[in-house]
């Protein structure tokens, strides 16, 4: 199946028309089930109480442990631990296991807990927010868990909504009601909510509210958070209902005094908490891989004890055949069985192997590498007063793996502060830049008692023709501004304050104002405007609102004079598709309007007409009965609406500003430079697109630009050239690497053409249908699959060799399936950068998500991995904390897996001289406390402080990113070189120590078996904390005592667990007793440690001398290196190298 395909679109499904709310009527909804669970059946109807709480008191215990041994890795211990338990094969003692699994569950289980308990606490606090609710005659304080459906509640100024409420009337003219919606989709510009005339009118007291009845047949509760159909049924009439009336739970009453809504939803019934569900689970490279490791190590594992269980039963059965003496002693049972007991007592000596201790480590070394991207003042935006934000504590890793960014336009790479520039009314462009003449000056706008002195125009003669009104044109032009948009006002210190729901709708607003035209108030049925300082008022007979789809939105309204004028502003392709035939000026107005994309300002095509009053009367009757549909509403709607918005007059087009953000060409220079490519991904015109391109530094002069007609060639080529089904199946497109430099823009529509829908590529099937013909034997939906894939690999293959792409007029759901088809075809690590509601699709689908805080709420930071005040931030982000950590996990998961082979492999070489018995060489107490105290920190200490060069040097030569985009620190081959190399560290330190204590005998009697191990364990502990202590590059306090912590932890434990007084208490579990001061203080065992430690780690220091020695640094670098010295050759030899130039000891 084609990508596209996989990408679900909730909102083409028509919901089920079976939720019924009857008014004031508890009863009625009581008597509605739904299946819960096997035959049980519960309410239908939610209360309104949320539990978001996962345990109480009773739960806790059992339920988070059954979460905690989902993970397999914890299975396996308790596997292990349970076998420990049959004393046949139990080697181990039982703490050398469970001690380090009980640390591992205990954090994991408080910190679940101290979750759990903030949840609580949460839920207590919302459930119990007062509330009026009218029960009876009279409304009645109560709290929000009493809610129920078919209740009616009164909220007052600043009150949170608590359900999901149909608007019955308020205190405002005409029933308004302002809410501030930030708790749902981040936007805190006010937008304004209607009550339905009948329910205005009628419902104007308690009584009333006590008395109404209605009924409410509406869609089952969704998570589709802008969207509601349903109609009410009273007194024998249905009345239409949609979104506009209603208040969603979350959202917070503003600027009115009290307002009434009847509960549609309740509680996890409402919208907000539909959209509360599981977030999908992102998960980076070296997770992944490190998962696929473990299971190498317990394979591993499993093949090792076979074979030292099989060389058991063979050694057993020579034992008989020699010595038939000692038959007795297996008499009761045969070598095979013994054999059998001895594989699972190998499995139960060598389980510390698979690193239990890793995954909490893991978990901690991100939380901690998050907190770094929080507390980076370089990242601190202060007029917002924003850090940067680590949403996901999982990902930092991968930041320093990324190959591609796709970044949205407005907002992301510029500013989204939009100022209105130029203009074009009737083929004539008003308008001048600031430098473009020297001699103009600023228009004053003193003569207009509404202009707020902050739009600065440089063209008079644009004034000139609005004040002397005689150009009906440029009237129309203005007023259209001040009428067609969804903005409202209110009035703070005699200053009129718009609020709008977006940058672009405030600025057109404001510049009307600004020019005369002034934005007054509005109500229900009215829009009063001050147009020259004649105030007037328009009656509102109908919104035809805008979406992504129609890309324009109208109003019908009626003038003061009685006329019906139709006002439309919109994308310049839709509008112009809808001009009456003849129009003047078109050419005109196109001319200017590809002037204005070239100066990369943004545009609005504007166009009226006047409607007669009988087509008028004829069309309202259309558009009621297609309002108060259930099934297909928004379809009906759409067909109405384009029966009305046909044979325009045109007005103009508008022209604003949206400035590039500070220090973005710089940061995108930088990450190219890093071999990230960076993509755009914007629903502007092509022009305007291009040209910020240039102006960020995305595209260059020297650049091949290939377009749509260029692309075709390419693609159409390529197909001619590879006509057969085995090629589209097999082989894939493999176009050839151009050697110029290329970029690619392409459009929206292109990309519905070039990548159809499965059911859209009948067409390419009938032009190739000689496939069928020749005798393929493919069904038709599998030819079209073939089909789809082809086009998609080759037009992601296309766009992969070029420098930069650029897709403009692309709507929200195309942003996704770009970035899903890269993630399929390229197999490469995508982070998606956006500030808005139509960029959550796109973040949610890459690798990591970023936010930027922007002028159009944060919906897209509450969707996001990472919020970032800024675009230039992003290069600190991925430049320096990206590749730090990947640096750091990479550094420590290589000598996590070191440490743990070269002290655990001995157990296998002791095998060999303990007969495969499968007894532990080491302490017990040594087993439980290695990973957890004695090597943990100085490798803990690499995970969260290690730097191969600084912040500055880092931002400097951004070339050494690609070490992480190449997965050259951490992969298979570095992994198996830290197992041959633990491997080779575990046989000098038993060998060693073997042939020293060969036939040797001391005064102090070091030859025995305890002796032999501290020095073992002695010498393996010394050899990796010299070993890490030699790949440190970035000294601290904390390395240091970090390193020291090992040793005095190790000689401190050692002397609390082998201490006579403890050895009598209990002589089982404390087996050691003066083990290590009966060794450690003989001169010869110090000697022989000091003898492995220095085996171990010359090789070390020489393959690393010797790589430093014959390094050549790459050629680019040098390049910059040479550039960017002081004069000082010195400072040139001393700069650091990624870890990544040196390969890792053998």
């Amino acid at each position: 199946m084609s990508a596209q395909d996989s990408i679900g679109d909730e909102n083409e499904k028509e919901p089920d028309f079976t939720w019924e709310v009857k008014a004031n009527d508890r009863d009625y909804h009581r008597q509605f089930k739904k299946k819960a669970f096997l035959c049980w059946k519960g309410r239908k109807y939610s209360d309104n109480a949320i539990r978001t709480a996962k345990y109480n008191i009773l739960t806790f215990l059992p339920l988070n442990l059954y979460e905690q041994f989902h993970r397999m890795a914890n299975l396996y211990f308790l596997f292990v631990i349970l076998l420990q338990t049959i004393p046949e094969i139990a080697t181990l003692p039982w703490f050398a296991l469970l001690l380090p699994l009980a640390c591992l569950l205990t954090i994991r289980g408080v910190r679940d807990l101290v979750d759990d308990i903030a949840r609580h606490r949460s839920d207590q606090t919302i459930n119990g927010r007062p509330c009026e609710i009218l029960l009876g005659k009279s409304f009645c304080k109560k709290r929000w868990r009493d809610i129920q459906v078919g209740d009616v509640v009164c909220l007052h100024k600043d009150d949170f909504v608590p359900a999901d409420l149909l608007l019955l009337a308020s205190s405002e003219p005409c029933s308004l009601c302002y809410v501030e919606t930030a708790d749902i989709d981040g936007e805190t510009n006010l937008k304004f909510r209607q009550a339905l005339s009948v329910t205005h009118k009628e419902l104007v007291n308690t009584d009333k509210m006590a008395a109404f009845d209605g009924i409410v047949v509406c869609e089952e509760p969704s998570s589709r958070m802008h969207k509601f159909v349903g109609t009410l049924e009273w007194k024998g009439e249905k009345y239409s209902l949609d979104s506009e009336k209603m208040l969603l739970r979350g959202c917070r009453i503003r600027n009115t005094d009290i307002c009434y809504g009847l509960v549609i939803y309740a509680g996890f019934d409402s919208k907000i908490m539909k959209n509360c569900g599981k977030i999908k689970l992102k998960r980076t490279k070296l997770d992944q891989l490190m998962n696929k490791l473990v299971i190498i190590i317990f394979v591993m594992l499993v093949v090792v004890s076979f074979c030292l269980a099989v060389a058991f039963g063979f050694l057993v059965v020579d034992l008989q055949r020699k010595h038939s003496y000692l038959a007795a002693f297996h008499s009761s049972s045969s070598p095979a069985r013994e054999a059998f007991l001895t594989f699972w007592s190998f499995m139960i000596l060598l389980s510390i192997i698979v690193p239990m201790s890793l995954y909490i480590t893991f978990e901690f070394i991100y939380l901690v590498n998050s907190c770094f991207i929080n507390w980076d003042l370089e990242m601190y935006y202060s007029p917002l007063d924003m850090p940067a934000k680590a949403r996901s504590t999982s990902l930092n890793d991968q930041l320093g793996q990324i190959e591609y960014i796709f970044s949205d336009k407005t907002g992301t790479l510029t500013q989204n502060i939009m100022t209105f520039k130029k203009c074009c009314i009737s083929g004539l462009t008003y308008g001048s830049d600031e430098n473009s003449d020297e001699s103009l000056q600023a228009v004053s706008l003193s003569w207009n008692k509404y202009a707020d002195g902050k739009l600065v125009f440089y063209d008079p003669k644009l004034l000139i023709a609005i004040r002397e009104d005689e150009d009906k044109v440029v009237r129309e032009f203005w007023r259209l501004l001040a009428l067609c948009h969804t903005v409202m006002v209110e009035e703070k210190d005699g200053q009129l304050v718009y609020q709008a729901a977006s940058p672009d709708e405030e600025a057109l607003v404001t510049a009307a104002r600004n020019f005369g035209y002034v934005f007054l108030s509005r109500t229900q049925d009215t829009i009063t405007t001050s147009e020259l300082g004649v105030e007037r008022t328009y009656q509102v007979l109908a919104m035809l609102d805008f979406n992504s789809v129609r890309k324009r939105m109208s109003v019908l309204l009626r003038d003061p004079e009685g006329t019906v004028r139709l006002y439309s502003k919109g994308a310049d392709t839709v509008i112009f598709e809808r001009l009456r035939p003849g129009c003047p000026n078109e050419h005109a107005t196109e001319k200017a309007l590809d002037t204005f994309a070239e100066e990369t300002l943004r545009t609005l095509c504007l166009a009226s007409k006047e409607v007669e009053e009988e087509f008028y009367q004829e069309w309202s009757q259309k558009y009621h009965k297609a309002s108060v549909l259930l099934q297909n509403r928004a379809q009906a709607l759409d067909a109405v609406y384009e029966d009305m918005e046909k044979d325009l007059n045109l007005l103009g087009a508008t022209a604003i500003e949206d400035k590039l953000q500070d220090g973005v060409p710089d940061t995108i220079h930088l990450l190219k430079k890093g071999n990230i490519k960076v993509w755009v991904l914007t629903g502007d015109k092509q022009e305007t697109a291009v040209n910020i391109g240039f102006a960020c530094r995305l595209l260059s002069d020297d650049m091949e630009i290939l377009e749509e007609k260029e692309i075709y060639g390419v693609l159409e080529a390529y197909w001619e050239s590879n006509n057969n089904v085995r090629g589209v199946r097999d082989s894939g497109p493999k176009l050839q690497q151009q050697q110029s430099k290329m970029a690619l823009v392409v459009t929206g529509d292109f990309l519905d053409k070039l990548l159809p829908r499965a059911g859209e590529a009948q067409s390419w099937t009938k032009k190739h249908s000689l496939l069928t013909r020749m005798g393929w034997h493919y069904r038709s939906q599998q030819i079209q699959e073939d089909l789809a894939s082809w086009r998609e690999r080759a037009f992601v293959d296309l766009a992969s060799k070029c420098q930069a792409v650029i897709c403009c007029r692309v709507t929200p759901k195309q942003k996704a399936l770009i970035v899903q088809l890269v993630k399929k075809y390229q197999q490469v690590t995508t982070l998606a950068i956006g500030d808005g509601a139509n960029d959550v699709n796109m973040i949610k689908t890459a690798d990591i998500g970023v936010g930027i805080s922007g002028q159009e709420g944060m919906q897209a930071v509450q969707c996001s991995d990472y919020a970032l005040a800024q675009f230039a931030y992003l290069q600190r982000l991925l430049l320096v904390h990206g590749r730090w950590s990947y640096l750091r996990i990479s550094k420590f998961l290589r000598y996590f897996f070191y440490k743990t082979f070269a002290s655990m492999m001995v157990q296998i070489w002791f095998a060999f001289y303990s007969g495969f018995t499968a007894q532990p060489l080491y302490e017990g107490w040594f087993l439980a406390f290695y990973n957890i105290f004695y090597t943990a920190y100085p490798v803990l200490s690499m995970g969260l402080l290690e730097q191969d060069m600084s912040a500055k040097k880092c931002l400097e030569f951004p070339e050494f990113y690609s070490v992480g985009q190449k997965n050259q620190l951490f992969n298979y081959r570095v992994f198996f070189v830290a197992l041959a190399h633990g491997t080779a560290v575990s046989l000098v330190n038993f060998y060693v120590a073997l042939w020293a204590f060969d036939d040797t005998a001391g005064p102090g009697g070091i030859c025995d078996y305890q002796s032999f191990a501290v020095t073992v364990a002695t010498s393996a502990m010394l050899t990796v904390i010299a070993e890490i202590a030699m790949d440190i590059k970035f000294w601290t306090i904390l390395s240091i005592l970090a390193v020291s912590s090992s040793v005095v932890l190790y000689s401190f434990l050692s002397f609390l667990t082998q201490n006579f007084f403890i050895f009598r208490l209990a002589p089982t579990i404390f087996q050691f007793p003066h083990a290590n001061q009966n060794a450690l203080t003989e001169p010869y065992v110090l000697l022989v440690v000091l003898l492995a430690v220095v085996v171990n780690t010359m090789p070390s220091m020489a393959i690393r001398l010797l790589c430093h020695i014959t390094a050549e640094p790459k050629p680019g670098v040098e390049i910059s290196l040479s550039r960017h010295k002081s004069g000082s050759q010195h400072r040139r030899t001393q700069s650091p190298l990624p870890e990544g130039l040196d390969p890792p000891p053998l």
